[in-house]
């Protein structure tokens, strides 16, 4: 028996340490993930390449574009769809004036239901399922941490254990692939210097980087977040939602920094979206004597939730505090929108230019705000309308009429062909493009609609729209959604059971897109419910309405 009694307590100490580890895997995966990072240098200025000293002697010269991507900016966070953040109490004049002097899309739609995918789309004007960039790439032990989470004991979230084992060991698989041909490729062709600022979130190796991927310059972090300023920075308000298993991951294991061009990573000077307006701006002014594409990819609003305090305490009358420190998000973001635009105007570029400005996806549920994407239902990583209809503007004064609405449903992919196009660049013939040239439809040039259906796919869950209806298939839950979106744009009638017919022919349309697709280079690791009616942070009941996401 005396034999037993070291193996016992070395048992007992063994599940002590296990059970102790297990409870401070957050602790670890995070003291992980921030010894891979390399060192962070003080901040370093950026000298961006100067074009020519004067312009074109006869004026002559092709259009700027200048596209602004903001983060899970929800279809009501901005003023110009008859809502707002915080009830509309937080206005939106910046972003609002692009549609007063361009183009608002009524039904534009992202790429995709979550970030990467959707950028890949954008970049490529192609589904990304077209080239195997399904999911949003993830760490395997970040995967696992979020799948094992004990958060909702109704439809847990789970992690594949076994696919795990199928991860691709390079990770410029987990890229945009190389061969695919990008916006800022195809802009290079007629001469236009490339700049990226902001999230990349379409691989962070050499070889994957916006520098490989036809960018000349690049100011950004590679990850799908990044802090916006240091932890417990006394100039930032900050809100934490620590159900979130993904947020208390952020706010432990993101750096505040930035790269230029792959070199060594730097703190950023300031506030990160005000860092990235006033380098636009500096780029600008490098650029404004020949012809350019920028692609400013702001991380607002995405978490963690961080506010300029200035920005917080001009919201006084907003009492809910993590409401408040989106809703400042929010207006800080609108304002550095707007300081883009007026550094157009200064330096006469702006009627020349076509700026672009949307959203990836919808509004997240983890957030925990309830009216980001109202009136829509479900939210980022569903295809409810909630997490698929974004903002989505066009402004091009020289080209485009002022205060025009146009109301064919158009996408995310379409925005490659718009910029080519607006540049006279050409675009692949050898291969299938799914975007369209926005412009001609706009004008009048063009008859019918751009898009005889648009299709989405995020592992079991498929969705498409055609011709006014909208179809989504899922496997968890086995469930089919049919609406008419015609005459209910907000998905509360389900038709898949009384209109039979139209759901075969809605089923046909779906299973011969999704036949063109191909499969994910990796696989999904992890899957988690989202709720369509009520965001995170709320106790589910059996009765909600769910999706199962796969990632």
């Amino acid at each position: 028996m005396k034999a037993w009694k070291p193996l016992v307590a070395g048992a007992a100490v063994l599940a002590v340490a296990g059970a102790t580890a297990w409870h401070f895997r957050f602790d670890l995966i995070v003291m992980l993930a921030k010894s891979r990072q390399p060192k962070i240098e003080a901040n370093m200025p950026v000298t961006w390449v100067k074009g020519p000293p004067a312009a074109p002697a006869d004026g002559q010269r092709p259009p700027n574009v200048v596209f602004i991507l903001a983060d899970d900016l929800g279809y009501n966070d901005i003023t110009l769809n008859g809502g707002g953040v915080a009830g509309g109490s937080v206005p939106t004049p910046a972003i609002d004036s692009i549609a007063k002097e361009g183009v608002t899309f009524a039904n534009g739609y992202s790429g995709n239901a979550t970030c990467a995918p959707s950028r890949a789309a954008i970049m490529t004007g192609r589904y990304a399922t077209r080239f195997g960039f399904e999911f949003t790439p993830a760490p395997v032990a970040f995967s696992r941490v979020v799948g094992g989470h004990a958060g909702d004991p109704l439809h847990p979230s789970r992690f594949d254990a076994a696919q795990a084992k199928n991860m691709p060991k390079d990770d410029n698989v987990l890229a945009v692939p190389t061969t695919e041909v990008t916006i800022a490729e195809a802009l290079k062709t007629k001469g236009y210097h490339t700049i990226h600022l902001g999230k990349w979130h379409l691989g962070g190796v050499k070889g994957s980087r916006p520098e490989d991927q036809g960018f000349d310059e690049s100011l950004g972090f590679m990850a799908g977040a990044a802090l916006f300023a240091p932890v417990g920075d006394p100039s930032v308000v900050e809100s934490r939602q620590d159900w979130d298993p993904i947020d208390k991951f952020l706010w432990g294991a993101l750096p505040f920094a930035v790269q230029y061009n792959g070199g060594k990573m730097f703190t950023p000077s300031h506030y990160m979206t005000d860092y990235l307006t006033d380098e636009a701006v500096k780029a600008i002014d490098a650029n404004k004597n020949r012809p350019f594409f920028m692609y400013l990819a702001y991380n607002a609003v995405h978490t963690p939730l961080q506010a300029p305090k200035a920005d917080y305490e001009a919201l006084s009358h907003i009492k809910d505090h993590r409401m408040r420190v989106y809703a400042a998000m929010v207006r800080n973001l609108d304002r550095n929108v707007g300081k883009v635009l007026q550094a157009l105007k200064d330096r006469g570029l702006d009627d020349n230019t076509l700026v672009i400005f949307t959203s990836d996806n919808g509004g997240a549920n983890y957030v925990g705000l309830p009216d980001i994407n109202k009136p829509y239902r479900g939210w980022k990583a569903t295809f409810f309308e909630g997490g698929i209809k974004v903002p989505f503007l066009l402004r091009w004064p020289d080209q485009l009429p002022a205060g025009a609405v146009y109301r064919s449903p158009v996408g995310h992919v379409d925005i490659f062909a718009t910029a080519a196009g607006a540049a006279g660049a050409p675009t692949p013939k050898d291969r299938v493009l799914d975007g369209v040239d926005l412009v001609p439809f706009i004008k009048g040039q063009a008859s019918g609609d751009p898009h005889k259906a648009i299709f989405w796919r995020s592992g079991r869950y498929k969705t498409v729209l055609a011709g006014g209806w909208k179809l989504q298939v899922a496997q968890e839950p086995n469930k089919t959604w049919l609406f008419d979106l015609s005459t209910d744009p907000t998905e509360r009638k389900e038709l898949s059971k009384a209109r039979p017919e139209k759901l075969r022919e809605m089923q046909a349309i779906l299973a011969q897109l999704d036949g063109q697709m191909m499969k994910s280079s990796w696989p999904s690791l992890v899957t988690g419910a989202f709720y369509i009616d009520h965001p995170g942070g709320q106790k589910a009941k059996p009765s909600d309405e769910y999706i199962y996401w796969d990632n």
